[in-house]
């Protein structure tokens, strides 16, 4: 006796280049196992079309308009958790990776992924497994190394005001050495993204309307 066929797994394509987003639709389209049900630019678009076709997967792009991967992860875990978030981005920097993944995102793969890896991560999540690219397995692997001076840090973060880690007191004494965020995430070796993210919380933690506050609070605290 034949078994039933198997519906094709529903999902939603969110990325805000067309080109990349186009070229998706197109690609996964065409396995017989995908449907794609929608295509978003933005993250906000990414949630409406998610509560609208309550699809089984989400292929994600982090750094979007509007609302950024992150969030959009954030809230699709906390209003939909049963649709399955795979990201889908060129960031291989630990941050990106390791917010992604605490936000809810269940697999993480580098846009040079060809479709058919894309497709088994998207079942995986689907079926609640966790798919990498080996080179974010490798970044993982990095940040979760021991450092011999972690203790260290951990006690000059306690240190430091307001809640701020070693990174964001870092970041904050370079906005007040004048550097522009393109100058920062050069020295430090991250994306202009995280460096946003970063210069958010900065200003949320210290209570900076803008740059110009934060290089006032940073000389206040002595953390120039």
């Amino acid at each position: 006796m034949n078994s039933a066929p198997v519906a094709p797994l529903r999902i939603i394509v969110a990325d805000d280049q067309a080109s990349v987003r186009e070229g998706l639709v197109l690609l996964l389209g065409a396995l017989p196992d995908l449907d794609v049900v929608a295509a978003a630019a933005d993250g906000q678009q990414a949630l409406d079309l998610a509560a609208q076709h309550r699809p089984d997967a989400i292929l994600l792009d982090l750094h979007m308009p509007v609302l950024d991967g992150i969030e959009t992860t954030r809230r699709l875990v906390a209003e939909q958790p049963q649709v399955a978030i795979v990201v889908l981005t060129t960031y291989l920097d630990d941050t990106s990776v390791l917010e992604a993944l605490r936000a809810g995102a269940r697999s993480y793969l580098t846009k040079d992924a060809d479709r058919t890896d894309i497709a088994r991560a998207l079942h995986a999540a689907a079926g609640g497994l966790t798919v990498f690219d080996p080179r974010v397995h490798a970044t993982l692997m990095a940040a979760a190394e021991p450092r011999p001076a972690a203790a260290a840090e951990t006690a000059r973060e306690a240190a430091l005001p307001d809640g701020l880690t070693q990174r964001e007191a870092e970041i904050l004494a370079l906005i007040a050495q004048g550097l522009t965020n393109p100058e920062i995430a050069g020295r430090l070796y991250l994306s202009g993204h995280t460096i946003k993210t970063h210069i958010n919380r900065i200003f949320a933690k210290t209570g900076s309307r803008d740059r110009a506050a934060a290089i006032n609070y940073a000389h206040r605290h002595h953390l120039v």
